[in-house]
């Protein structure tokens, strides 16, 4: 039997169910193959906030100046890891993109990438760009509000559409294999299944032997 080892990174701005797929993603038979027991693949995220001892603090995507050289070896760590295992299936919940977004939004300054993505495209890592129309943000967070931690990112919706723009435009540049996908229906099995059937039409679920 051919070993299932597909690698996607999830991209999109807040309320676009990226972690929500990424779970649905990371137990879905046409994507890691079916499972007589559960039991996860590798699922990793550049939002999380590991350069700060306190919720919401500086990570890997927020970084100041002071921490540009770490976030890079971070990068560089994260991208020797999936060398040396590149036949895991790895789903990774926000990566290099967003860290542009946010550092161009946060410190007008693009750090460049061309380097970490000459290593992701011969392991076979597609990006997909979670979406959604814009005037379906407020219904999203109105669902997200009850169970936010952090309530209080959310009061300007305005601040995700201009995010969502710029992803786009971040996205159009990228040399990996790109999936827009619009989530305005809310509906997380479905999109998997879309992913799927894109991952199965790109030849993304298998590797060559040799890597």
């Amino acid at each position: 039997m051919a070993k299932r080892c597909p690698k996607l990174i999830l991209e999109g701005t807040r309320l676009t169910h990226k972690t929500d797929l990424a779970f649905a993603l990371n137990r879905h038979p046409r994507v890691v193959g079916p499972r007589r027991y559960d039991y996860p693949s590798p699922l990793v995220s550049a939002e999380w906030c590991g350069f700060s001892n306190f919720p919401w603090g500086h990570g890997l995507i927020n970084y100041g100046p002071e921490d540009e050289a770490r976030a890079m070896e971070t990068y560089s760590t994260w991208a020797r890891l999936f060398e040396l295992l590149p036949y895991y299936s790895w789903i990774v919940d926000r990566f290099h993109l967003s860290t542009q977004a946010e550092q161009r939004h946060l410190r007008g300054v693009d750090p460049g990438f061309g380097w970490l993505e000459d290593r992701l495209l011969p392991l076979g890592f597609r990006i997909v760009l979670c979406t959604r129309r814009d005037e379906t943000f407020a219904a999203a967070r109105a669902e997200r509000l009850p169970v936010s931690g952090k309530p209080d990112q959310y009061n300007d919706l305005g601040v995700f559409v201009r995010e969502q723009a710029l992803l786009r435009e971040l996205a159009g540049r990228s040399r990996l294999l790109v999936l827009e996908l619009d989530v305005s229906d809310d509906d997380v099995a479905g999109a998997a299944d879309r992913v799927a059937d894109w991952l199965e039409a790109t030849e993304g679920i298998f590797l060559p032997d040799g890597l």
